[in-house]
């Protein structure tokens, strides 16, 4: 019975994967949809709970979110596979890719095809944005949140901005609440194996730089570094990349770094792996072997961090929850949370331009959402149908 319990779980995954677009905000609108409305794993709160406790760890966010659904169905093996699923079939593409990158611009491929999946994202953000409001708007306070993480994170657009107005309406949260004793004591046993493993890789590698001049190590300290250095997803991660690969290592030209992000706009799955095609890139040279090593490297190790810090938090989550002061304080992260992924879906729209195609698509993709008739994966290929024949 378990078997086919994960196996239908793992499956669920795979259509999350193949039907996410547009970085970590459109991903929840995914997950929204297939995980909670449809499959029922978990509820809307406990999803908002957990986008806003990936929002203030580093990594990126959506796979975190993911395998900690993941996490809850099955353990660590389970959690485990999640991640592959969710992130192989993007990061063989990309790898791929590396390959294929010097013929792109000789084959000229056009990338019109794919204008359609901007305003389809964010269709998909705005039903998650709807749905997410809902829920965590109960009183003056949320709604005032909800406003500031939204209006905020629309004006400041930095990395650090995402945590600190996150953990700012937690506070906000304990101050105005009416509850007593707050801080009762809970026994944690935390998992620190995997905080040490965190910490391991990080020195270890960075040591190794020093030690041995060796492509593929220096290409896994730095891929590690960019997963433990970045809050909030793969969009975030691409100003470090860019200065260090393309400007200070020159391990690509502008050009090549730009067109590898432009075709993983065009993908499913994580943004980050990105860091496949980034990798493959840097390692290109020598042979066939290394450059597929500096794919799997760089795919590896940008995930890696991220994928620790929830082994290390997950087991204590729900405990950690049965503590009244972070139980309070979550009813204000989750609706700062509601408003960050309400103002994605403007920012996202404005990218995607305000043009009356895009608008009748995101439309379209809105009231299907609503009405339900139609799975995710379905709307990407009319999307991408749509795109290529109009």
């Amino acid at each position: 019975m378990e078997n086919i319990k994960w196996r239908t779980f793992l499956k669920d995954v795979l259509i999350c994967s193949l039907g996410a677009y547009g970085g970590p905000e459109a991903h929840y609108g995914v997950f929204t949809d297939q995980l909670v409305v449809k499959k029922k794993y978990l509820t809307e709160e406990e999803l908002v709970e957990l986008i806003a406790l990936t929002g203030i760890l580093p990594g990126p966010s959506s796979t975190q979110t993911i395998v900690a659904i993941g996490h809850k169905m099955g353990g660590p093996w389970l959690a485990f596979l999640t991640m592959l699923v969710w992130a192989l079939p993007v990061l063989t593409l990309m790898t791929l890719l590396s390959f294929l990158s010097q013929f792109l611009g000789s084959m000229n491929i056009s990338q019109d095809g794919l204008r359609y999946i901007g305003p389809m994202a964010v269709g998909f953000i705005i039903v998650a944005a709807y749905r997410i409001g809902r829920k965590v708007v109960t009183d003056k306070i949320t709604l005032l949140l909800l406003l500031l993480g939204g209006i905020t994170t629309y004006f400041i657009r930095e990395p650090w901005i995402y945590p600190l107005v996150l953990i700012l309406g937690g506070v906000v949260s304990i101050i105005t609440s009416k509850e007593k004793n707050l801080w009762n004591h809970v026994k944690l046993s935390p998992p620190w194996k995997f905080l040490i493993a965190f910490g391991v890789f990080a020195v270890g590698s960075l040591l190794l730089t020093f030690i041995w001049d060796n492509r593929i190590i220096h290409l896994f300290e730095s891929f590690y570094r960019y997963g433990y250095l970045v809050i909030g997803g793969g969009q975030v991660v691409v100003p470090l990349m860019y200065s260090e690969l393309v400007e200070v290592n020159q391990y690509m030209t502008n050009q090549e770094f730009l067109t590898g992000f432009g075709l993983v706009q065009g993908l499913p799955g994580p943004m980050f792996s990105f860091s496949a095609y980034a990798g493959g890139m840097a390692a290109r040279g020598e042979s066939i072997l290394t450059q597929v090593l500096g794919a799997v490297t760089g795919g590896i190790a940008i995930f890696l961090p991220g994928l620790l810090l929830i082994y290390f938090i997950y087991p204590i989550w729900e405990n950690l929850k049965k503590i009244k002061g972070i139980k309070v304080s979550l009813k204000g992260i989750t609706a700062v949370a509601g408003g960050l992924i309400t103002v994605a879906a403007i920012i996202l729209m404005q990218k995607s331009g305000f043009v009356f195609d895009n608008v009748i698509v995101m439309l379209t993709t809105v009231v299907i959402l609503i009405t339900k008739k139609i799975p995710a994966p379905l709307i990407v290929v009319a999307a991408l149908a749509a795109g290529f024949i109009l």
